[in-house]
């Protein structure tokens, strides 16, 4: 009887692919191209999605599927990757090129399977392939099932502000002159909200966003931070901003005067408009500790501006928010040990509690040494090196060929096994007696088996190896729950006593603080091929990445990775 059960139950999911594959609905239609856009008193061509920047923006309802052709009608290959949604048991569309497929080429396209699960709240698409996503980029707009409202009171209206990063100069071109250098990439030349830098910089009145808004309304402000480099802070004047969700999950409401948003994050902010009409400014601009590298420390700003006066010529002009110094940690970290989640009946925490797999990895900054044939010119890092970067000691080096593909198929010699448990040193991670042969990091893709239904502890160590940054990392087909982040070298006797495993935030990217760390839970229980990396794109092309491969579990379950779609883009 058990033999059958199992024969049925490989059949019933050998119908349920069949079937999939011959879905045919379009939802929205994704056309890449080149357009050209005005910015800082010079004209451009960029990269869109049907010609708009940013891109169109996603309404779905939470546990909805949807399908959309991506058709690249542009010069550069192009993947996209919806941020934070899980996929369930369907990495194939998740979108990282040459981790869970090939790049879509020029003039061809690619039918991409959407699958919401539990996600609610604001979430991302961007293209995630070479920096196209500096403007491929848009929002997703997850609402509850139809019929159920928000756990807060139902807003009067709802806005995407997207924080962004912009250059003057071709974005494959300072990509280009990034890998030739082995330096740090050149500075942006303006941040963005809504496409637009703001009228703090030249040529750029004009364009400035504007949010007309009713005196005595509750807005919700659905925000991302889709810049490339560049953790922002963000505030409205005369304002304060109450989260009520990050990365698609509730949160208990948090009112703070600013806000802290890592590159990949999401925040759903509401907005009182309880103050006397006229104009205001929201504004961002970076958290940086690069004290010693040129970046970009200017200010993008908005215009909050009230109905009841806006014909009126005596408004005074809007003044800034208080925003922090760009390399305030203390002020960039403080929202973080009240940032919890709902944990109510309708949204509880699953929070595992017993552990049975745990990863101690570090984050570094490294430095290879300069090849021999290389000009000099292209190791422009210390002391002619070129900078890298690594988890654990190990820089992730992208093959020419899909990793899920070849995990599928039964490839061998793509990706090796054994990515480590622990680095291969313990010292003091952020001390300044520092073990100088881990400076080069090894080149290599290891990547982490998990079975089904672990339940998985990663220790996010940063390290002070070359230079001590921040590190939003993100990990796709999963949320998880941060139960710790704090400054120093983690103690595994006495930090682990103060994790929140009651009510953790329910996150798909956290920020490791430069100095400290940050430690993150969840069930393995999404088969497939899933990414790993930090969400700044210098260090992510540098290596900080690495893939976790979540085996199947019992095909009778649901358990079961389903099986790739007939238009994969090839190799």
């Amino acid at each position: 009887m058990d033999n059958v059960l199992i024969i049925f139950c490989v059949i019933g999911f050998l119908v349920l692919g069949t079937n999939a594959l011959k879905l045919t609905r379009i939802d929205y239609d994704f056309i890449v191209q080149e357009s050209t856009y005005t910015r800082l008193c010079s004209t451009k061509k960029i990269l869109t999605v049907n010609g708009q920047f940013p891109g169109p923006t996603i309404n779905v309802h939470k546990g909805d599927t949807i399908f959309i052709r991506v058709q690249n009608k542009g010069d550069h290959n192009i993947t996209i990757h919806w941020h934070g949604v899980k996929m369930p048991r369907y990495p194939w569309s998740d979108g990282p090129e040459y981790i869970t497929q090939c790049p879509i080429q020029p003039g061809k396209s690619f039918i991409q399977k959407v699958i919401f699960s539990n996600e609610e709240g604001t979430l991302w698409w961007h293209a995630h392939s070479d920096w196209s996503r500096a403007t491929v980029h848009g929002a997703i707009f997850i609402y509850p099932k139809p019929q159920i409202g928000y756990p807060f009171d139902k807003p009067y209206e709802e806005v995407p502000i997207i924080l962004g990063q912009w250059w003057k100069s071709d974005i494959f071109q300072v990509l280009q002159e990034f890998l030739e250098s082995g330096g740090a990439p050149n500075a942006s030349d303006a941040y963005t909200i809504n496409g637009q830098p703001g009228d703090l910089y030249s040529c750029s009145k004009q364009g400035t966003f504007k949010l007309q808004v009713q005196k005595g309304k509750t807005y919700l402000l659905r925000i991302i931070n889709a810049a490339l480099n560049e953790m922002l802070f963000f505030a409205i004047a005369g304002h304060k901003l109450t989260i009520i969700g990050a990365d698609a999950s509730y949160t208990k409401p948090l009112t703070l005067r600013f806000l802290t948003i890592s590159p990949g994050q999401t925040m759903d902010v509401l907005l009182h408009t309880n103050k006397k009409p006229g104009n205001y400014y929201m504004a961002s601009r970076p958290y940086n500790t690069l004290n010693s590298t040129a970046f970009d420390n200017t200010t993008t700003t908005a215009i909050i501006q009230y109905t009841e006066n806006s014909n009126s010529t005596s408004i005074a002009p809007p003044s800034l928010p208080y925003l922090p110094p760009f390399n305030d940690t203390t002020s960039a970290y403080k929202y973080f040990k009240n940032l919890k989640s709902i944990d109510t009946t309708q949204y509880p925490d699953h929070v595992p509690i017993k552990i049975s797999t745990r990863l101690f990895t570090t984050l570094s900054i490294n430095l290879q040494p300069c090849p021999l044939n290389y000009n000099v010119s292209m190791c422009q890092g210390p002391n002619v090196t070129r900078l890298a970067t690594s988890i654990s000691n190990i820089s992730f080096v992208l093959p020419h060929v899909d990793i899920l593909e070849a995990y599928y198929r039964g490839k061998n010699g793509v990706f090796g096994h054994n990515f480590p448990s622990v680095p291969p040193l313990f010292y003091n991670f952020t001390g300044n007696d520092l073990p100088l042969y881990l400076e080069p990091a090894k080149k290599g893709r290891k990547v982490r088996f998990l079975e089904y239904n672990e339940t998985v502890e990663i220790i996010w160590q940063n390290t002070n190896i070359v230079v001590g940054l921040d590190h939003p990392m993100h990990l796709h087909g999963y949320s998880f729950y941060v139960v710790g982040l704090g400054f120093g070298n983690f103690n595994p006797s006495t930090d682990p006593k103060k994790y929140n495993l009651v009510d953790p935030p329910l996150l798909n990217t956290v920020p490791v603080p430069k100095g400290g760390w940050a430690v993150i839970r969840f069930t393995a229980s999404n088969p497939g091929v899933w990414f790993v990396h930090c969400h700044f794109e210098r260090h992510l092309t540098w290596g900080m990445r690495t893939v976790l491969i979540v085996k199947n579990g019992p095909a009778c379950e649901n358990a079961t990775m389903l099986p790739p779609p007939k238009d994969m883009p090839p190799c």
